[in-house]
């Protein structure tokens, strides 16, 4: 079996000096997707080229201590992806992807973070662009390709995914337009959310993300933020979820999915 992992650091020094690369060892993921690095090159030569024996990939933010994706592997990619062709985003460090491809298959593995819109209406309206933008890329990429886009999404998509969601319905994260933009790409677009295909119903179990205000992480008042989004034949492929969260590496918990294929 192919254990994929995705994961929002918020800061790989942080993530680190809290225990990840232990538990990395013990859960031996083929994979881990992880979003929001906030690190630059130099910051990462000598010290998290390599974790838990995978090599690492990166897509770092031109901004210092900001954004910046990562993927790492202990297979050998037959391509390497950086950034999507945007020119508003690309910099900002939010799109990487493997290339695992064969005579017989084309694969993908993809770790992006998306924009948050809550700090600001000039940052939510850049999130609606991204959003404008992302989906024909997607499209695009399904059209050619199999893969599976791990990432912080920053979107809770139904109303099961977040405790307080009647009070949440006008921030972003649970805009009704944001919602819409997940429902089709879930429908039209022909994309799998992986977790709820194997949890359909799970509520209070199923939160990746929780607010620092509030001891919103020992209430579990918490939202699903962290996804793996499947074309359909791989989805077909996952057999089981989990969502760990006995240990604190970041706000964010780490998402892994065992899937029946390898790339």
């Amino acid at each position: 079996m192919f254990k994929l992992t995705s994961l929002n650091l918020n800061g790989i020094r942080s993530a680190t000096s809290k225990g990840l690369e232990a538990w990395l060892e013990r859960v031996r993921p083929d994979c881990i997707c992880v979003q929001e690095i906030k690190a630059q090159a130099p910051d990462l030569s000598g010290k998290f080229e390599m974790l838990s024996g995978m090599k690492g990939y990166f897509h770092l933010a031109e901004k210092k201590g900001y954004s910046g994706v990562g993927i790492y592997t202990r297979l050998e990619p037959s391509d390497v992806v950086v950034g999507y062709n945007s020119p508003e985003f690309d910099p900002e460090g939010r799109y990487l992807e493997l290339r695992f491809d064969s005579p017989a298959r084309k694969h993908s593995i993809i770790s992006a973070y998306f924009p948050s819109g809550s700090s600001g209406e000039d940052r939510q309206q850049a999130k609606f662009r991204f959003l404008d933008e992302f989906y024909p890329h997607l499209m695009t990429l399904r059209a050619e390709r199999d893969f599976i886009l791990c990432g912080d999404i920053n979107i809770a998509h139904q109303e099961i995914d977040l405790k307080n969601f009647k009070g949440n319905k006008k921030n972003s994260g649970f805009l009704p337009e944001e919602r819409a933009w997940m429902t089709k790409l879930l429908t039209q677009g022909g994309m799998v959310d992986v977790y709820r295909r194997l949890e359909p119903s799970t509520t209070d179990a199923c939160y990746t993300w929780w607010s620092n205000r509030g001891q919103a992480y020992a209430k579990n008042v918490g939202w699903r933020l962290d996804y793996q989004l499947a074309t359909q034949r791989l989805s077909s492929g996952a057999r089981r979820a989990e969502i760990y969260k006995d240990e604190k590496f970041s706000d964010h918990a780490p998402i892994t999915i065992r899937y029946d294929w390898l790339p």
